[in-house]
């Protein structure tokens, strides 16, 4: 594989809006990035990512539409999977028993078992699995984790954590209908149950058990993987439990568009409010991101926290919000701007393949924020009833339904490997 002097060449899986602003800026974000292909299952999709990097590289990335064309290809180093969530983890096993090197967005994996067996995959073949948590390569992010743990805000015994989009709209199921010209059915569906072809699904399948964690936790995580990250990683929760339901449209939809989620660390709780449904909330705009010296209105800011300790509160957000510490009469204690770390992330993702160093969004950690997620889904989908975990077993000790729905269904040859 590529040293830190060679070229490293990447695959992109899953050419969609995510997939395609991901690889347009990793292959310029250092020297020496090229990308062989682009995988898509979709005919209709890819054309423009293929044309940017034509001009980006000097030459045109070839296009397949099986993904196991990359992986037989030994000039390809490493891939970029941005698929959506039911391929995650199949993919990224896939890639790694190919000994190549693997970059998965989030949400990454379906359930948890999948994500136990990303991490053997990446201990067994000796891959580097970067994860789009990419609020782990933000240096404000990395000073906020260092104030905490300074002590300076005291001790933590309190976090809320809000990823409250705007958005919704009324839904309709459509019926099913013949698969359209150019797009391979089949492998899209992969691992997941043989359906007829239908536009609901295909277009929309962050509204499906079967192929997402649904739209709120699915951005939701973010915020949830920064929270554990500047609290130091603690381990799994003791408990999770989860209400909520269709509150804007109470439409047929698998899931919920209001989630109100407590977790239970035992030194602290954490609780989550996930939404689409608050128009008047917006995550931070352009001149906060990309500015350094803007702050955003914090209490609309939809996708921000606000960490308690006996010293003071910390607000912080994702994007480059940056983060503040107010203590006694609303006063401003400590604060940093922050700056959107997209290429920050990316250029560790690309230094760890030259390097082979454990990425800052490494599959262990962001399997326990995925852990978060699922528990949370769990909950809702038994009932709202509160779960009691075995971190160490990675099992439900108090609902079987909510362990049986964790093992997950898989089609005949899309099953992920046991590791």
């Amino acid at each position: 594989m590529a040293s830190a002097n060679e070229k490293v060449v990447l695959a992109l899986i899953g050419a969609g809006g995510r997939g395609t602003q991901v690889i347009l800026g990793m292959q310029k974000c250092l020297p020496g990035v090229e990308v062989k292909y682009v995988c898509e299952v979709d005919k209709e999709r890819g054309g423009r990512v293929i044309d940017e990097l034509e001009k980006q590289q000097g030459y045109k990335p070839q296009r397949v539409e099986d993904m196991r064309r990359t992986f037989e290809d030994r000039d390809v180093d490493a891939v970029v999977i941005c698929t959506p969530e039911h391929w995650h983890a199949l993919a990224t096993v896939w890639a790694c028993q190919a000994e190549k090197d693997v970059y998965v967005e989030k949400v990454i994996s379906l359930n948890i078992p999948e994500g136990r067996k990303m991490i053997n995959a990446a201990k067994r073949y000796n891959r580097i699995v970067q994860c789009g948590f990419q609020n782990r390569s933000g240096a404000y992010n990395i000073l906020a984790r260092d104030y905490i743990q300074s002590g300076k805000l005291g001790k933590i015994v309190h976090i809320k954590a809000y990823c409250m989009l705007p958005g919704n709209k009324p839904w309709l199921y459509k019926e099913d209908e013949p698969v359209p010209e150019g797009l391979n059915w089949d492998m899209w569906l992969g691992p997941a149950p043989n359906v007829p072809y239908n536009v609901s699904r295909h277009k929309g399948y962050n509204e499906f058990w079967a192929y997402s964690s649904g739209l709120p936790l699915a951005d939701c995580c973010h915020v949830i993987d920064l929270a554990r990250m500047v609290l130091s990683d603690p381990d799994n929760p003791k408990s999770a439990f989860c209400a909520g339901g269709r509150v804007l449209y109470n439409d047929d939809r698998d899931i919920p568009d209001n989630q109100t989620i407590t977790y239970d660390f035992g030194e602290f709780p954490m609780t989550v409010e996930t939404s689409i449904y608050g128009e008047y909330l917006q995550k931070a705009p352009p001149e906060v991101r990309y500015s350094r010296e803007v702050f955003p209105n914090w209490p609309f800011l939809s996708d921000r926290m606000e960490i308690y300790g006996t010293e003071g509160m910390m607000y912080l957000g994702r994007h480059g919000a940056g983060w503040q510490v107010l203590g006694a009469d609303s006063k401003v204690i400590a604060q940093e701007y922050g700056f959107f770390p997209d290429e920050e992330h990316q250029q560790n993702f690309i230094n760890c393949i030259r390097t082979r160093k454990t990425p800052n969004a490494n599959i262990e950690q962001s399997h326990k924020s995925a852990t978060l997620v699922h528990l949370a889904n769990l909950s809702y989908r038994v009932g709202k009833k509160q779960l009691y975990y075995e971190g160490e077993k990675e099992l439900v000790t108090n609902s079987d339904e909510a362990n049986t729905i964790s093992k997950g269904t898989y089609r005949p040859g899309f099953e992920v490997p046991d590791l």
